[in-house]
Order: structure tokens, then sequence, then C-alpha cells
């Protein structure tokens, strides 16, 4: 199963990890990424504070946890490749339409280049 098919077939909770350039480490709950082919993802992002380590430091992980008995998912290892922040199109990504009171914009369509697909246990 290709990275599109597995993320739209699967319900689940995303996290997003990065860190800054001192190294400090975040965590964030995330949606399910969009797919543009098996080796580019797509995440929309408002600028808090994963955003920001991004802009410092454009290596990131994501873990996806399966709804499911046991612990079934994948972990992607990222690279950032570049970001598109006109509002419409950001809009015209969510899959769920909500106000943007929490964010105060549209956010941004930042692109990731998979490095690395990883189970979420084991190898």
């Amino acid at each position: 199963m290709n990275l599109s098919e597995y993320f739209e077939s699967l319900k689940g909770i995303g996290i997003l990890a990065t860190s800054n350039s001192d190294g400090e480490v975040d965590q964030a709950l995330y949606a399910r990424p969009h797919v543009v082919d098996d080796e580019t993802i797509v995440l929309i992002m408002a600028n808090r504070l994963s955003y920001s380590n991004l802009q410092a430091n454009p290596q990131a992980s994501y873990m996806f946890i399966e709804d499911a008995d046991g612990y079934k998912g994948k972990r992607l290892y990222l690279s950032k490749i570049k970001e598109d922040n006109d509002p419409e199109f950001v809009e015209s990504l969510r899959r769920r339409k909500r106000h943007n009171e929490e964010c105060g914009t549209a956010g941004s369509a930042v692109y990731f280049k998979v490095e690395k697909v990883r189970p979420l246990v084991g190898d």
C-alpha cells in the first residue's frame, strides 16, 4: 500500500516532532498529511512553535498511530522542501473547514521530502 492509499484509508492520530537550532524538541498533534507522491507530503501548519522550528531546522519526524487494536502505524522521517503561503491554496487543502480565529491566518502548506518510512513498532 502506498502512502496516499494508507493515509486515505485509515484514521488515527498524527504527531509531528521538530526541534529548533539549539536542539530543543517540540511535539504537536497534526492531521493526516496530504500525499503528493511516495516521496512528498504536505502538512498545513499555523505560525506556531513547530512552524518556527522548521525555519531554523528543516528536519522533522511524523508519527501516525492507527485507530486499531495494538500498536500499528508509521514513522516518517522528513526534510522540509518548500512552503506555500497562499491562503486560498491552503484553505483548498483542508479536509475540515473551520474558522481561523485559532490560528489568526490560513497558515502555510509545508512540503516535506519523505526520507524514510518505518513501522510504528520495530523494523
